[in-house]
């Protein structure tokens, strides 16, 4: 189902109530990452052109129901007016009579900033009570909120059910726009990278690309359940034994369906998870007894760069070792600094794997960055994120 976008409403002289993401870094009131700020100006912007009374409303954070001013979400309101370049009114409260006399004395192209919604349990309750109050402020919802449509919270799910006009902003309708692209009609062949500390995270995901995808690259842990089931010893290197059976059905699976998967040929290994502790680099057959395998080795990021330039699409979901720590943040850099250099369009995703792209400056170097953490998981999985679920809804309604 083609769900409506907001440029095809009038929205002059209208509210529009806007579901965002602003569950940014702050520490003692200042922002260190305003990204997700920005990602939703498009839509905020092109509101305001039209002459929208624009209602943002958003969470930061877990206030566990409880109106705590660490949480207040005023600071993001003065950071999205210097973003605007254009004053952003805040209310303290997101329902309410405050809430309603704020709204009712917005002119058109004001923008408005409602408090933090998980101040009130019915946020995440889907609270039908709590639902109304906020859909009372409203004549046009519009989801603009990729990060948090997998929730079943009263703001995604449960107001689109009392609003007539119901739409995507354009940070979400560009986010379904490039996954439908990349999953569905992808420049050939599609590499999926992934990687990360489990594979029991990524079974679902892993089973839903298979047909989909032409190449998949695990790295990190998860591919040391991989290399466990291929019969390596892993000496005291982090894998799933739970998880060795299905990692075998995958690789049997890969196989009848024409997808290649590629493990790596080498692995870093150290005794211990520390800062320049001794490494060395060895063959997944020669991992000794007493290390453990933190991150891909040289021979792999050489073979896999190769493999990197012959895609014409990329999906990356999870970092090749532990990037935290240095120096097992190196098969990560490598994996990227081969995609800045490929012609593939290339899509990336995921918390760890934003920030080691950032880490390693490169976040300009992808096509696309999804704003999505366990949306994007959920989405990889085939599965129908309530957020969205809610929007069909209400347009076959």
């Amino acid at each position: 189902m083609t769900l409506p976008f907001i440029e095809q409403f009038n929205v002059t002289g209208k509210r529009v109530l806007v579901r965002v993401d602003f569950n940014v870094p702050i520490h003692d009131g200042i922002i260190s990452d305003d990204s997700r700020i920005a990602a939703h100006l498009p839509t905020i912007e092109w509101l305001t052109n039209n002459g929208a009374k624009v209602i943002l409303m958003g969470h930061l954070g877990r206030p566990e129901g409880e109106k705590n001013p660490d949480y207040t979400l005023k600071p993001i309101a003065n950071r999205l007016a210097r973003l605007l370049g254009s004053p952003v009114e805040f209310c303290n409260d997101c329902i309410g009579t405050e809430a309603e006399k704020t709204v009712a004395a917005l002119n058109d192209g004001d923008v408005l900033l409602l408090e933090n919604l998980r101040f009130y349990k019915e946020e995440q309750a889907n609270d039908k009570g709590f639902t109304k109050k906020l859909a009372s402020l409203a004549d046009i919802y519009v989801s603009d909120a990729f990060g948090t449509a997998h929730r079943n919270h009263a703001s995604i799910v449960g107001v689109p059910e009392h609003i007539n006009q119901v739409a995507l902003g354009h940070l979400m309708y560009n986010e379904l726009e490039v996954l439908k692209k990349v999953l569905e009609k992808p420049e050939k062949p599609l590499l999926f990278i992934t990687g990360g500390a489990k594979i029991s995270s990524k079974i679902d995901i892993l089973h839903h690309l298979l047909p989909k995808v032409d190449m998949m690259m695990v790295g990190g842990a998860m591919a040391n359940t991989f290399l466990a089931a291929q019969g390596h010893s892993m000496g005291k290197s982090l894998y799933e034994s739970d998880y060795m059976q299905e990692a075998k059905r995958i690789l049997t699976d890969s196989a009848a369906m024409g997808c290649r998967i590629l493990l790596p040929n080498d692995v870093v290994v150290a005794p211990t998870l520390e800062p320049d502790c001794e490494t060395k680099t060895v063959a997944v057959d020669a991992i000794p007894a007493n290390m453990m395998a933190l991150d891909i080795g040289s021979k792999t990021i050489e073979i896999w760069a190769k493999m990197i330039k012959q895609a014409g699409t990329i999906l990356w979901n999870g970092p090749m070792g532990v990037t935290e720590v240095e120096p097992f943040d190196k098969g990560t850099q490598g994996i990227t600094e081969a995609i800045a250099l490929s012609n593939a369009y290339s899509v990336a995703g995921g918390g760890d794997t934003l920030a080691a792209l950032a880490k390693a400056n490169m976040l300009n170097k992808v096509s696309y960055i999804s704003t999505g953490g366990g949306a994007l998981m959920e989405f990889l999985e085939g599965k129908t994120l309530p957020g969205i679920a809610a929007l069909q809804k209400r347009k076959a309604a």
